[in-house]
């Protein structure tokens, strides 16, 4: 499980660093940064899958991503003096880390030195610094695997062995370390976050996939714009709780049932027959509310569920009399699953904060920097980056 967050130099997150539990209610006002933490957490899960300089050219380049407001001094905060920019001595870098029970991770990207010879690459990100190092706080001594330019090394019995001394800039060392063995935990973080789920962008328009019937398929994780609706759905029920699946149906719906058709063709569709009605309607009948509470229960109950599953705004299309049998189905999820929801509904977050076991982060914005209300430097978890 994740217990801490960090992220340095973001957009307008200059410094945060988040304890965390197996459930996570992240909220606050508008423009308070809750989509840059929860775009920072997708840029970490493409480490793992080698797409974070990508992910970085998709969001206009590393230079438009850096935090935009000046290193404030003491008496800039205080308003003794106007916010201006001040001359830096340190290089820029983009910071993401995370540390669970057992390990702590950090990744550090800045842009190119100046080259010898003419590139039109110069604001291609560069990875500066990767670490894996053991539980708690880094420190020198409990480094397991580290990275510094091109190297990486790898801490053993006998010492560090060297793993690769011409790494590609712009790839993690999660995908060019070819030799396991000599570094287990690379292996094994590649792993954890590599099953993290997103999911904040279901299709539930007229053409939605998802309305219309789909080859089926064993899957027993439903995709991320949930166009395999009906064959995740019809997994729940042949091998995974289908108790629970007729439980949160029920809760949301009452006198509802749901079936998929399966014909010999192979076409699945999702049918849903409410109560008072003479014949169930398909995914082309059914409201976006409706169609999106069930993709939910699709993805909360997977039977296959991931090391973390994080919600963006599952509110949206839901009416709120729907929120309470929502919170229910998340809470029943983070049971097996270290879930987040990033929400700014008034109903969804009373009713998730009513679970003694929420954790419940309130981000706002000071002098344009989004920090964690109510939490000072001295009250955040321990954290230091390891450049």
């Amino acid at each position: 499980m994740l217990t801490t967050l960090a992220i340095g130099n973001y957009r307008s997150i200059n410094h945060l660093v988040l304890p965390l539990g197996q459930l996570n209610l992240v909220t606050g006002a508008n423009g308070s940064g809750k989509s840059n933490l929860y775009k920072a957490l997708r840029l970490l899960a493409e480490t793992a899958q080698g797409g974070v300089v990508e992910a970085l050219a998709r969001e206009g380049g590393l230079d438009s991503t850096w935090w935009a407001g000046p290193e404030a001094s003491q008496r800039m905060r205080r308003g003794e003096v106007p916010i201006q920019g001040q001359h830096s001595s340190e290089a820029k870098r983009l910071r993401l880390g995370f540390a669970t029970e057992d390990f702590g991770f950090a990744i550090s990207l800045g842009l190119p030195l100046p080259l010898p010879y003419p590139t039109a690459f110069m604001l291609d990100p560069e990875i500066k610094r990767e670490a894996i190092w053991g539980a708690g706080a880094y420190r020198p001594s409990s480094l397991l695997v580290e990275r510094k330019g091109p190297l990486v090394r790898a801490r053993d019995d006998q010492g560090w062995t060297i793993l690769e001394q011409h790494a590609d800039s712009g790839e993690s060392f999660f995908n060019i370390v070819g030799r396991p063995r000599q570094a287990p935990e690379i292996g094994e973080l590649r792993a954890y976050i590599g099953s993290w789920r997103f999911y904040d962008h279901f299709r539930i328009d007229r053409e939605a996939p998802c309305r219309q019937p789909q080859l089926g398929t064993r899957s027993p994780v439903l995709h991320h714009d949930g166009r395999n609706l009906a064959s995740a759905l019809q997994t729940i029920i042949e091998i995974g709780d289908v108790e629970d699946l007729t439980e949160a149906l029920e809760d949301a719906f009452p006198g509802s049932r749901l079936d998929i058709d399966a014909p010999p063709g192979g076409m699945f569709s999702v049918r849903l027959h409410q109560q008072g009605l003479l014949r169930p309607l398909g995914g082309a009948e059914l409201s976006d509310g409706t169609l999106r509470y069930l993709l939910l229960m699709a993805a909360l109950l997977t039977p296959r569920p991931p090391s973390l599953m994080v919600l963006n705004e599952p509110e949206t299309s839901l009416h709120a009399d729907l929120l309470p049998a929502l919170a229910r189905l998340i809470i029943r999820a983070s049971q097996r699953s270290q879930v987040w929801v990033v929400s700014h509904s008034r109903h969804l977050i009373e009713a998730l904060s009513a679970c003694g076991e929420c954790n419940v982060l309130e981000l706002e914005k000071n002098q344009g920097q989004t920090q964690l209300r109510g939490v000072g430097l001295l009250d955040e978890p321990m954290w230091r980056w390891m450049d």
